[in-house]
């Protein structure tokens, strides 16, 4: 058995991780290839990666953007391995890139997908104004792997996942996602609707690319936006709601009417939130409720079916 790591990139510098990652190819039989899939990146960036090529490295060029799913299935038709390894590319290891690699080889007989986890480090980043990302990722993303099996469909994360190719190739990404957020949810639920399990295990990566405070919350509403189309199209909202926290929350405040109260704090509070979450010391719970607002006040948006220009969100 064999794989493929497979990395899709746009405009990050992935040199020092994919120069690791090389290294190992010689010395681990298992460890096939490496495939970079470049998304639209700016030509510099693309001399860049063209320079990685050779000794087991390739590259698989889209001259636009065509979006994390898309790229995604591109990587894995090209892919020659029998399991395909998928990390983002702001990533790096916490230790050596044979280590990273070894710890998967013996999780290939037993697991069909496999995630290995984000980690983040201890102190917080020198730039205050990517503070409330770091925050947050250490509450909520960093966990061990006995912690994120007792839930795995709600942990899955396709930062760091191994995908048996036989799955994969019946699943895929779903390309009809455009905006940012949420593709890691559906994949999770199609999982579960298959009833293949997925096995989370202790090899994380660090996340370094830190997004601004105000990029994190633009990508927090596209994300959400995302979660509540999806939740309209799915065909078993149970099973869906099953692996989303907010969901979870979601239906407990709709059984007590109180997502129409949600929406108009989010509506009228929304500016005075954001500043306060845009700070160089943003309060969690504050964070989060301002989420749980938001998801109330895109249902409330998708269940008219129409679209209100003067919310702005």
């Amino acid at each position: 058995m064999t794989i493929s790591l497979l990395i899709p990139v746009c405009d990050y510098d992935i040199v020092a991780l994919v120069h690791s990652m090389k290294s190992c190819i010689a010395r681990i039989p298992e460890f096939a290839e490496i495939i970079i899939g470049d998304d639209g990146s700016k030509p510099e960036n693309k001399v860049k990666y063209r320079s990685l090529e050779g000794d087991g490295v390739r590259i698989i060029d889209s001259p636009v953007n065509i979006g994390r799913a898309a790229i995604r299935n591109r990587l894995a038709l090209e892919a020659k391995g029998d399991f395909l390894l998928f990390i983002d590319a702001d990533t790096m290891m916490p230790g050596t890139a044979e280590s990273y690699i070894q710890k998967w080889i013996p999780v290939m007989p037993i697991a069909r997908v496999a995630c290995g986890g984000v980690i983040y480090h201890k102190t917080p980043p020198g730039d205050p104004d990517k503070i409330l990302r770091w925050k947050y990722g250490r509450k909520k993303d960093e966990m061990k792997a006995s912690e994120r099996n007792k839930r795995p469909y709600q942990k899955f994360s396709t930062f760091n996942v191994l995908f048996d190719r036989t799955i994969f190739s019946k699943l895929r990404f779903n390309e009809d996602l455009k905006q940012y957020g949420h593709e890691d949810t559906l994949m999770s639920y199609q999982l579960n609707k298959a009833g293949i399990g997925i096995l989370h295990i202790d090899n994380g990566l660090l996340h370094e690319g830190l997004e601004s405070n105000r990029e994190f919350l633009n990508k927090t509403k596209e994300g959400i936006e995302n979660l509540s189309k999806l939740y309209d199209q799915v065909t078993d909202k149970r099973t869906f709601s099953s692996t989303v926290r907010m969901l979870q929350i979601y239906n407990i405040l709709k059984i007590f009417r109180l997502t129409l109260i949600l929406a108009g704090i989010y509506i009228r509070y929304r500016e005075r939130m954001e500043l306060r979450i845009d700070s160089s010391d943003p309060p969690l719970w504050l964070f989060r409720f301002y989420k749980v607002c938001l998801f109330c006040t895109y249902r409330e948006i998708h269940g008219r079916k129409k679209i209100l220009p003067v919310l702005n969100i």
